[in-house]
């Protein structure tokens, strides 16, 4: 389908609201019913029928058929945020008793699931550097059912060739899952390369203001019923229909926000590149990054996220430069118009510090501002790291 027509028009029945351009907001819990073999159909389909909005509402409904359609499978399902869609996804698929191969340095709660929430339940988990495809097939065992792909991953953005994890993912009837939130779905599109399960943060681009949270699992209707009928209804993380419509406001301008995020962001790294305070730049669109025929191959154009490694292993000289930045908040989330600076010194004690680790690095998120005037904050907050 074209693109503009998946954004402005699929799902949206006009004719039956009225006409009106912006599409309605269905706030209410309830669907009722005029009959009691109206309530029995509705009972016996509630994956299809609105009957309750813990199942199916007709604003969440459109815009999981929009993500659907974005990221070409057959369905998807909307959840209150990303991880509750990671969760859910992952659930979905394990058992006590089951593995699951994981990449390396996952978003930070997806470590958590994989790590400490998971084995409570009796299913173990491997970690692998995902550089390596083969590392899948060598930690793969018996009872192995699941592969987690982030490609990228959160903060260093390392890529997993999905092809070749997915051929080997099909070589043991394994399942594959993979958060594709970094690229979003207008330039990544891992279902098009084997993937099974394709997740997206839609707190990120998709929605795009910094002012709405979710989650959204894609895949085919007989995966994501599945996930309907067990984990989706019985924890309940659902979406709310006004962050659902919240979500659609965004989609209408994923396009043009997508371009806009991917020159700027050039710009930025071309900058970043020369200066001296810069000893490192996280990025897989650099041509000198070991993964850049990869990125190329797998992603249609490059994003807004990078990392800096800076060139000091003082603590107060990066806490001086992160401070100093007077347009670029300080924030854990990213996607939206606002441009952001995560940095690991915000996670270490300086009571206990040890000039060891990755401290030194800063996560960048760019948002939509100009390219110029980000530049400048750059430059100021750089002169003050040695005032």
């Amino acid at each position: 389908m074209d693109l503009s027509y998946i954004i402005n028009e699929l799902g949206e029945n006009r004719e039956s609201y009225l006409n009106a351009v912006a599409p309605p907001v269905f706030q209410t819990g309830n669907f009722a019913c005029k009959t009691v073999a109206d309530m029995r159909h509705a009972l016996q389909h509630e994956t299809e029928v609105a009957f309750y909005t813990r199942g199916k509402n007709p604003t969440v409904v459109m815009l999981e058929q929009k993500i659907a359609a974005l990221e070409g499978t057959e369905a998807a399902i909307a959840f209150g945020s990303g991880m509750a869609a990671v969760s859910a996804a992952v659930l979905s698929r394990v058992k006590a008793g089951d593995h699951i191969v994981c990449i390396k340095k996952p978003y930070t709660w997806a470590n958590s699931l994989m790590l400490k929430f998971l084995p409570r339940f009796g299913v173990e988990v491997t970690m692998v550097d995902g550089t390596d495809a083969e590392n899948f097939r060598r930690a793969t065992q018996n009872n192995t059912v699941l592969y987690y792909l982030e490609s990228p991953n959160s903060f260093t953005f390392e890529l997993q060739d999905i092809r070749a994890v997915t051929a080997i993912a099909r070589e043991h009837s394994v399942c594959t899952v993979i958060d594709n939130s970094f690229a979003s779905p207008l330039f990544q599109n891992p279902a098009q390369m084997g993937v099974d399960l394709v997740i997206h943060s839609a707190t990120k681009y998709i929605g795009g203001h910094s002012d709405a949270m979710g989650g959204i699992v894609c895949g085919s209707r007989e995966a994501i019923h599945r996930i309907f009928k067990s984990e989706y209804m019985t924890l309940g993380a659902v979406l709310s229909p006004h962050e659902a419509w919240l979500l659609i406001r965004g989609l209408r301008t994923l396009p043009v926000r997508m371009e806009r995020v991917a020159q700027t962001t050039r710009q930025v790294v071309a900058y970043l590149q020369q200066r001296k305070e810069v000893a490192e730049i996280l990025w897989p669109f650099l041509p000198s990054h070991p993964q850049y025929e990869l990125a190329k191959a797998q992603m249609r154009n490059n994003t807004g996220q990078f990392t800096v490694r800076l060139n000091t292993t003082d603590l107060k000289v990066i806490e001086r430069f992160c401070d100093s930045l007077r347009h670029f908040l300080m924030a854990a989330s990213w996607g939206g118009h606002e441009s952001l600076i995560f940095p690991v010194a915000a996670t270490v004690d300086p009571n206990s510090f040890s000039a060891t680790g990755p401290f030194n690095l800063v996560r960048f998120y760019i948002g939509l501002e100009d390219a110029d005037y980000l530049i400048k904050d750059l430059e100021q907050a750089f002169a003050q790291m040695y005032p």
